[in-house]
């Protein structure tokens, strides 16, 4: 978010911790004092949150939406609408804030979707809908991670193949391990982890640096429908290419966020 804001983007920080979120707002500022970014309240483990967020936002137009909000619980959890947390909040909340904002992306000159996912898709292999999402009794919290990130690829190839001839451009990406996020703050074994792997990770802009590459890079072609990794085309897993599952995937999406076709 600092790096599209000083490189001249008008930037929403959308945060759930507003404070935190006006304590990087001024961070950005005192690095590029000319910058244009606010703060808005932002839940994505809350469906009245969300539309609250979308109702709110002035602008009647959204050039590039970066779906990046993770995280790792080692029990499980629920959203606020009865979700398992991880999947609930990386993929569910992210597909109803691009549903309801696909209008304004519409009428952008350029709208461009990138979603953060991770090399974590790869496991489990296939989105078994039957464990989608996990319930109290068979959660996991790498499966569940995984299977988030999986939703993520397919999510983001399903609006390449629905919203593209519309003018909206999809992709996900592979941000690399950081030890500068909180991801790991609900569970002590993933803090730990964090911090023994922490002499092979990435520092904060080189975790960044993809999300801005496949925001503003200039070729609309070359992003499109596309999963990357340090700032260049990787391979996905087979399951992220299975369309049936990508539909299916979207159905079940619109069905439990309760999008009005």
């Amino acid at each position: 978010a600092r790096a599209l804001a000083g490189g001249g983007a008008n930037v929403i920080f959308a945060c759930r911790n507003t404070a935190k979120g006006d304590d990087a707002v001024a961070q950005t500022k005192a690095t590029y004092p000319d910058s244009q970014a606010t703060v808005k309240a932002l839940d994505l483990a809350s469906f009245a949150s969300i539309r609250t967020f979308v109702e709110n936002l002035d602008w009647d137009h959204v050039d590039i939406l970066v779906c990046n909000a993770g995280l790792v619980s080692p029990v499980y959890r629920e959203t606020e609408d009865g979700i398992e947390q991880t999947v609930g909040v990386c993929h569910f909340g992210h597909f109803l804030l691009f549903s309801l904002l696909a209008d304004r992306l519409k009428a952008s000159a350029d709208g461009r979707l990138v979603v953060v996912s991770s090399h974590s898709h790869k496991w489990p292999r296939k989105l078994n809908f039957d464990k989608f999402p996990l319930s109290r009794n068979n959660y996991r919290q790498l499966v569940a991670y995984g299977q988030a990130k999986l939703a993520n690829v397919l999510f983001a190839n399903e609006v390449q193949r629905r919203y593209g001839p519309e003018g909206i451009s999809a992709c996900a990406l592979h941000p690399g391990t950081l030890v500068t996020t909180s991801i790991g703050k609900s569970s002590t074994a993933a803090d730990l982890l964090m911090k023994l792997v922490s002499p092979f990770t990435k520092n904060i802009d080189q975790g960044a640096a993809t999300s801005v590459f496949c925001a503003l890079h200039p070729d609309t072609g070359f992003v499109q429908g596309k999963y990357f990794d340090n700032c260049r085309p990787a391979k996905p897993s087979p399951e992220t290419a299975n369309r049936d599952k990508a539909a299916c995937l979207w159905e079940l999406s619109v069905a439990t966020c309760g999008i009005q076709s």
